[in-house]
């Protein structure tokens, strides 16, 4: 595969996105026409379908979605025929969904979630003429763009806060469906821990499910009762349920902590004030922009379009000043910094993160 870095212009937050050109291919099926899938103003139309943790996840699908109702209110569209979402409450959903959103025309249809893949990858073949995003896969297709982050970035970053904040050397991670994708997660966090506290011990735990507060109340409650007093949880929907289970145990006067994902989740938290922190992962940027480059004839297909720490794409939220410590911070702005400057790089698999173990004193 031909790979080609591509620097475009993002817009609306004043990012910079490397992109790689990805080897295309594809059959020219009959599909619904709507020219290039480009446009501008009132005839552009983009549109969503979310994966099963709705679009009221409080987590991903719902930063997607905010990122496409900025987009279309910025550019006077009117929501339901201008830009709009369905929603998935099974994975059967995945295809018809994005197929009804083909046939209606929507210059963009937008799959939240790596579980769409394959599903992404047949209707972009039987509908040639539309164009097609993903979140956090790649797909192999000319009318598909495919959009990761570095995840592993933005979670190394909240692990030093837990591995600095904790008072029992013992965190948790709360993983929704093992994969690649959420391992990312896993591994930068507990590289972050073990960077700043290696005599610190990680529970891991996966529900496998991104949309069950019960398993995430259960999960939680064993990790707690088991003495870790902070919980990174990278579960979607599913981390609900961890929310849940610090904030009854703060209730009672256990001092716990959540440290949440995707979006800012310190509202989530309250009013027992259990969100520590959160991994902020720009999924609202990331739809925006790439929106914006569609409707001004730029859609990056064929592409990979990747976030990370240097360009803002992932991080660590603006809240965190509330329940961090202002010396952790400044060790966190540390390690971001090498980070960015490559000094130190955060895994994203168990294998790197052995290697990455090799280092730490």
């Amino acid at each position: 595969m031909n790979k080609k870095k591509t620097i475009l212009s993002a817009l609306a937050a004043g990012l910079t996105l490397s992109t790689v050109l990805a080897a295309c291919g594809g059959d020219d099926n009959e599909g619904a026409s709507n020219g290039e899938g480009g446009g501008e103003g009132s005839d552009f139309k983009v549109a969503m379908v979310t994966d099963t943790g709705g679009v009221d996840d409080k987590s991903f699908n719902q930063s997607a979605w905010e990122g496409l109702t900025k987009f279309g209110k910025d550019n006077s569209l009117t929501e339901n025929e201008g830009f709009k979402y369905l929603q998935s409450s099974k994975q059967a959903d995945y295809q018809p969904n994005l197929q009804q959103l083909a046939r209606d025309n929507f210059n963009l249809i937008y799959g939240i979630g790596f579980l769409m893949g394959e599903d992404i990858q047949k209707v972009a073949e039987q509908f040639p003429d539309n164009n097609f995003a993903i979140v956090d896969m790649v797909v192999d297709a000319p009318n598909v763009a495919s959009i990761t982050f570095k995840e592993q970035e933005g979670s190394f970053l909240v692990g030093v806060v837990a591995g600095l904040t904790t008072k029992t050397d013992k965190v948790g991670f709360v993983g929704g469906v093992e994969s690649d994708l959420i391992k990312k997660f896993e591994n930068g966090y507990k590289a972050g821990v073990m960077a700043v506290n290696p005599d610190a011990t990680i529970d891991v735990k996966y529900a496998e499910d991104f949309n069950s507060a019960e398993k995430g109340t259960a999960i939680a409650s064993g990790m707690y009762g088991a003495g870790s007093d902070i919980v990174y949880h990278a579960a979607g929907g599913t981390g609900v349920g961890v929310f849940t289970e610090a904030k009854n145990r703060k209730k009672n006067g256990e001092d716990v902590w959540v440290i949440g994902v995707d979006r800012d989740q310190y509202e989530e938290g309250l009013p027992e004030n259990v969100t520590l922190t959160s991994m902020v992962k720009r999924v609202d940027t990331a739809t925006y922009e790439v929106s914006k480059l569609a409707m001004e004839d730029k859609f990056p297909a064929g592409e990979i379009v990747e976030f990370s720490l240097k360009d803002d794409g992932v991080g660590i939220a603006e809240t965190s000043d509330e329940n961090v410590a202002a010396d952790v911070l400044t060790k966190v702005e540390e390690y971001r910094t090498q980070l960015i400057d490559g000094d130190i790089t955060a895994p994203a698999t168990d294998a790197e993160f052995e290697e990455f173990m090799k280092t730490v004193k």
